[in-house]
């Protein structure tokens, strides 16, 4: 699935499962499938094979490392449901992932993505048969085996990009299309909204020689797993890397 010329979809979108930008951008793409009959692919990038060489504990805050480890299990599962269930299952995977990882309150700080739950059996199995998918995929948890998928999805999508990017990646129209880091997003827009904002970035994306538009001031993201409503908006801080990276 590495090679793009295989694919017919409109748009491929590289996700880690536990990035929260990711997720929020994953949402509003979703509104903007809906609004121009869009169809995606969901592709891998992982933070934990991004940051590999990184020493974590001088350059994240704490907890960091367990939590894109978890993100590098779940893609495991998410490489082993393709080879087994199609793409369109991993599309149906990702959002059931994506919603109790984000979009639930938790009060249980030991189910929190710094202490590398999201990657345990015991958080995993249930989102598998929401998904309706056989709870033995969570063996693929501990599959190293399928790193080389997963590797070579993070490696295609940076070719696109360039290295000095995280998550998501965006590639429009491939395998000649534009391809871009983000649009890292806070609030989700309405879906009056998505399309317009869609066609801007893709507007801006497709100028010859456009590089780079950035901010590292963000709002924490508007989900209810950072305790943020719908109706509120996160305090705004300084992220690096997208990340509260301790060290540049």
């Amino acid at each position: 699935m590495s090679d793009e010329t295989k694919s017919t979809a409109d748009i491929h979108f590289y996700f880690d499962p536990v990035c929260p930008f990711a997720w929020m951008t994953s949402k509003w793409v979703r509104l903007v499938m809906e609004e121009r009959d869009y169809s995606v692919e969901w592709r891998f990038i992982s933070l934990r094979l991004l940051n590999a060489s990184v020493d974590y504990d001088s350059h994240f805050p704490e907890g960091y490392e367990a939590g894109h480890t978890a993100g590098l299990r779940l893609l495991r599962v998410a490489a082993q449901v393709r080879k087994d269930h199609g793409p369109d299952a991993v599309a149906t995977l990702y959002a059931r992932l994506g919603a109790h990882i984000f979009d639930i309150e938790r009060d249980d700080p030991s189910q929190s993505g710094a202490t590398g739950y999201h990657g345990t059996r015991e958080f995993l199995e249930p989102i598998l048969a929401e998904a309706g998918l056989p709870s033995s995929l969570a063996d693929a948890l501990d599959d190293r085996s399928l790193d080389s998928i997963i590797q070579a999805e993070t490696d295609g999508a940076l070719s696109h990009t360039g290295k000095d990017v995280g998550t998501p990646i965006i590639h429009f129209e491939p395998p000649e299309g534009v391809a871009f880091f983000g649009p890292v997003i806070s609030r989700l827009p309405s879906r009056g909204e998505a399309a317009q904002l869609w066609d801007h970035v893709v507007a801006l994306a497709s100028f010859p020689g456009f590089a780079e538009l950035k901010r590292s001031l963000r709002e924490r993201p508007q989900l209810r797993s950072f305790g943020i409503t719908d109706a509120d908006a996160g305090v705004e801080e300084d992220w690096h890397g997208g990340s509260r990276r301790q060290k540049k």
